[in-house]
């Protein structure tokens, strides 16, 4: 019985290994195309672009996320206009 109770699932280690590793490549992603984006924004000043590059670097999930929400630059429907 003392042997079962120690015995641990093999599988289980495995399974956090992959779960995780799939966070941090998404959370990865999502803070690189976030700074891809702020760094091809063109109607940002330098200081902003800092600001943001600083806050994804520092926050990777919260500062894309807020970006992407509100830091973008928002198109104009009709640019000829």
């Amino acid at each position: 019985m003392i042997a079962l109770a120690q015995a641990a699932n093999p599988l289980l280690p495995a399974a956090y290994d992959v779960v995780w590793s799939l966070v941090v490549i998404v959370v990865v992603a999502l803070a690189a195309a976030a700074l891809w984006q702020i760094l091809r924004a063109r109607d940002l000043s330098g200081t902003q672009v800092l600001l943001w590059v600083l806050i994804v670097i520092v926050a990777p999930v919260v500062g894309a996320l807020g970006w992407f929400a509100l830091g973008r630059p928002r198109r104009r429907a009709n640019p000829s206009a």
